[in-house]
C-alpha cells in the first residue's frame, strides 16, 4: 500500500528557536495517524506547514500527497486538494450562528444567493455525526468551549476532505464526548477519510491510533507503522520525554488540617444571556493546605461556579453566601476577588487568561502590578527580575521573557497564566482544566507544582475534566451535576465509579 502522505526532511526556524530538525513521516490511506510529542515537540508546527498555515518557502523539505509533491502557499490551496485542519485554539465568530459557522467561507448557494434553508438542514446532518445537540440557529457565542470544538468538527467535516488534521480535538470534550469524537474517526476511516491526530490523552492515542509519529524537541524519534504492536503508553511515554515516568501524580502526604479558607452555602448563579441558572446549588467547604477537586460532566457547572467565585465575572444574578477567611463577603468584581487573596487560572488561556500581542514578562506582572509599583510607575528592572524568576521555577521554554506570548506553545502559555496568578501571592487558586492541551511531561511539572503549592499552605481548587487527574491530585472531590452540588468524596474512601455515578444521577 503507497502512502496517501510524505513528508520529507522539514525543517523550520523561528527567530531563535528551531522548531522542526529534519522531520520525516508517512501517513497511509484510510488510517488514524496520530502525531505524539510534549509541548514544543514541533507537532502544530508540522501540522502548520502541511495545511498552507506556514507557505512553501517558509521551510525546508518536501510534501508529497497522492504521489505528487505540492507546495501550498495559503490554507486555501491545502483545501483545494482535500487537505483539512482543526486547530487546537477555534477558529469560530462568536456573533455568529452555529450554521453560519459552518459553512463559512463555503456557502450553499442557490444561484447568486445563500440557500439559507438548505445550509440550515445541512448543517443539522453535521452536528448529529459530531454528537452536537444544540439547535442551528444558536449563537456560538452562548455555547461552551467543549460544544464549540464541536462545531469546529463539524465545520471541517462539510468540505469534504480526504485528509483530517485535528490538533488536540478532544482536549475540552469530557469522556463521553470523547469517545463519540473517536467513534466518528473510525466511522471517517471506513469511509475512506484519512485522519491525523495530535494529542496528549495517551489512552485515546493507544485505542485509536494505526500508526503513530512521536516528535521530541523538534525531531522524529519514534515512527511505529499502521497496526503496530508495539504502540503502548510506555513505549510513547519514554519516547515523548526521553526517561520513563512511573509516578504520573506525585504523591504528598494527606491533608489533615481542618481550618476553613472559604465556604460557600447555597449557591445560585442566573446567566442573563443563557436567561437560565448555571448554578442552581452548591454547597461545600475548602480546607487550608488542601486539593479541592471538582468534578462533573460538560455542561455541569464547574466553569460557571468559579466565575461566581472569582468576582462574578460573568456578571451573574447571584444568590447564597460566600465566606473568606471567616468573612461574608460579597464580591462586585474579580479585583474585589484578588484583593481578598483568591486567584481564576481561566480554561481558556488565549481568550481569558493571556494578552497575546505583549511579552511574557508584561504577562506575568499584570495582575500584580502594584507588587513592583513606586506612586504608580512600574519598575521595569522588578518586572524582569520576577518574570526570570518564574521562568526559571515553573520551567518556561523560551528564550527570552521578552518573546510574545503569542509565540510560545500551548503549554508554555499556560505556564505564563499560572505564573501571573501566582504573582499576586494569592491564598486560594483556583485552577481550571489547568493541564488541558498539556503534554505528558508538562502535566508532571505542573502536578508537581501544585504539591509545592499546597505544601506552603495555598488551597487550590482544581477542575479538571480528567477523573483519573481529579482522583490523583485531590484531597476530596465535590461533584457537581447540572448545577447541583451532589456529594464531597474524600478520596481515600471513593473511585471513579461513585464518583460517575454523583455526576449523573
Amino acid at each position: 500500500m503507497k502512502p496517501l502522505l510524505e513528508m520529507h526532511n522539514i525543517t523550520k526556524t523561528f527567530p531563535g528557536v528551531k522548531a522542526l530538525s529534519d522531520v520525516s513521516f508517512k501517513v497511509y490511506p484510510s488510517t488514524i495517524h496520530c502525531l505524539v510529542g510534549e509541548n514544543g515537540a514541533g507537532k502544530s508546527t508540522l501540522m502548520k506547514i502541511l495545511s498552507g498555515v506556514y507557505a512553501h518557502h517558509e521551510f525546508d523539505g518536501e510534501i508529497v500527497f497522492k504521489q505528487e509533491k505540492v507546495k501550498f502557499s495559503t490554507l486555501n490551496d491545502s483545501e483545494a486538494l482535500g487537505i483539512g485542519i482543526i486547530h487546537q485554539e477555534l477558529a469560530l465568530i462568536p456573533e455568529l450562528s452555529v450554521y453560519e459557522n459552518i459553512f463559512l467561507g463555503h456557502e450553499l448557494k442557490k444561484g447568486r444567493m445563500i440557500d439559507w434553508n438548505q445550509t440550515i438542514i445541512e448543517s443539522m446532518k453535521y452536528l448529529k455525526m459530531v454528537g452536537l445537540n444544540v439547535v442551528p440557529e444558536e449563537k456560538v457565542k452562548n455555547l461552551g468551549v467543549g460544544q464549540q470544538q464541536l462545531v469546529e468538527i463539524a465545520k471541517a467535516l462539510s468540505k469534504k476532505l480526504t485528509l483530517l488534521i485535528l490538533d488536540e480535538p478532544t482536549a475540552a470534550l469530557n469522556d463521553e464526548e470523547s469517545e463519540n469524537l473517536l467513534t466518528l474517526l473510525r466511522k471517517l476511516k471506513s469511509d475512506g477519510v484519512t485522519s491525523i491526530m495530535i494529542s496528549h490523552k495517551l489512552k485515546e492515542v493507544v485505542s485509536v491510533a494505526d500508526s503513530l509519529t512521536v516528535l521530541r524537541d523538534g525531531q522524529s524519534v519514534l515512527d511505529l507503522e499502521p497496526n503496530s504492536n508495539e504502540v503502548s503508553i510506555p513505549t510513547i511515554i519514554k519516547a515523548m520525554v526521553g526517561r520513563e515516568l512511573n509516578e504520573i501524580f506525585p504523591k504528598r502526604p494527606m491533608h489533615t488540617t481542618q481550618e476553613v479558607v472559604l465556604k460557600v452555602s447555597n449557591l445560585k448563579g442566573y446567566d442573563r444571556n443563557k436567561q437560565r441558572d448555571v448554578v442552581k446549588d452548591i454547597s461545600f467547604e475548602l480546607r487550608k493546605g488542601e486539593v479541592l477537586g471538582i468534578a462533573g460532566l460538560m455542561g455541569a457547572g464547574r466553569t460557571e461556579l468559579a466565575m461566581t467565585l472569582f468576582g462574578n465575572a460573568s456578571n451573574y444574578q447571584v444568590s447564597g453566601d460566600i465566606e473568606v477567611f471567616n468573612k461574608k463577603v460579597n464580591f462586585k468584581n474579580p479585583k474585589d476577588a484578588i484583593n481578598q487573596g483568591i486567584a481564576y487560572v481561566s480554561e481558556d488561556r488565549k481568550g481569558n487568561g493571556l494578552i497575546l500581542i505583549q511579552d511574557i514578562k508584561e504577562n506575568i506582572s499584570a495582575a500584580g502590578l502594584k507588587n513592583i509599583s513606586d506612586y504608580g510607575f512600574v519598575n521595569p528592572n522588578e518586572e524582569i527580575k520576577i518574570a526570570n524568576q518564574y521562568r526559571k521555577d515553573i520551567n518556561i521554554k523560551t528564550p527570552s521573557i521578552t518573546q510574545k506570548v503569542k509565540n510560545l506553545s500551548g503549554g508554555n502559555q499556560q505556564k505564563v497564566s499560572l505564573s501571573k496568578w501566582l504573582f499576586t501571592q494569592p491564598k486560594i487558586l483556583i485552577l481550571d482544566e489547568p493541564t488541558r492541551g498539556i503534554d505528558v511531561g508538562a502535566k508532571a511539572e505542573i502536578y508537581t507544582l501544585i504539591n509545592h503549592l499546597v505544601d506552603q499552605g495555598l488551597s487550590i481548587i482544581l477542575i479538571s475534566s480528567e477523573l483519573p487527574e481529579v482522583l490523583g491530585m485531590s484531597d476530596r472531590v465535590l461533584v457537581i451535576n447540572e448545577g447541583v452540588s451532589t456529594a464531597c468524596l474524600d478520596i481515600g474512601m471513593t473511585n471513579a465509579e461513585e464518583v460517575m455515578m454523583y455526576a449523573t444521577q
